[in-house]
């Protein structure tokens, strides 16, 4: 198998240094794939669980349970054994315009939280999600984000398609590889 991104359409798109885009094309109707990122109850089928004032300025907690994503079970590599229990982070919504824009801060590094933007539009009786994720910070970062976004992403696909999803963390070990060799052999 050659190394490197096998399709590139579905791999998120550096566009900046510190900075990722995704984009798929889902079943609609849009206000059911809204309903999928501000719900928790649905969110929590391909992300995680909290609940969201629908506000600007709101504040809120996302906790995820990566391997409770699919009901095919696999544990969490060793590196990241830590996370089996689960994890929760703190989240700030800075924009929230239904069903077509959701802004949101994400986690907080050293310079601060990141920002992700999740752009909503219909084509026909598909949706296009565009998901893009800033301020990402240092190349490990971007990696743990890229292949943490693809493969929750892929998640949401099939959940929406009404299929089994894959256990999250085989899938995010092989997507964080692709996109560690992707993002360093732009930088080198």
């Amino acid at each position: 198998m050659a190394r490197g991104l096998a399709s590139q359409s579905q791999h998120g798109q550096l566009f900046a240094p510190d900075s990722i885009r995704f984009e798929r094309l889902l079943p609609g109707p849009i206000e059911r794939v809204w309903a999928y990122l501000t719900e928790s109850d649905k969110r929590a089928r391909w992300l995680a669980t909290g609940s969201m004032a629908p506000r600007l300025g709101s504040a809120f907690a996302l906790h995820f349970d990566h391997a409770g994503l699919s009901p095919q079970r696999a544990p969490a590599p060793d590196r990241l054994r830590h996370f089996e229990g689960g994890c929760t982070t703190q989240h700030e919504i800075r924009r929230f315009e239904p069903p077509h824009v959701l802004v949101m801060t994400w986690g907080g590094g050293r310079e601060g939280p990141s920002e992700v933007t999740f752009e909503l539009s219909e084509e026909g009786n598909r949706v296009r999600l565009v998901l893009t994720h800033r301020r990402l910070g240092d190349v490990d970062t971007l990696v743990d984000v890229a292949g943490g976004w693809h493969t929750h992403l892929a998640i949401l696909v099939e959940v929406l398609e009404g299929r089994t999803p894959p256990p999250f963390w085989p899938l995010f070990e092989r997507m964080e590889e692709e996109y560690r060799w992707h993002i360093t052999s732009r930088r080198t």
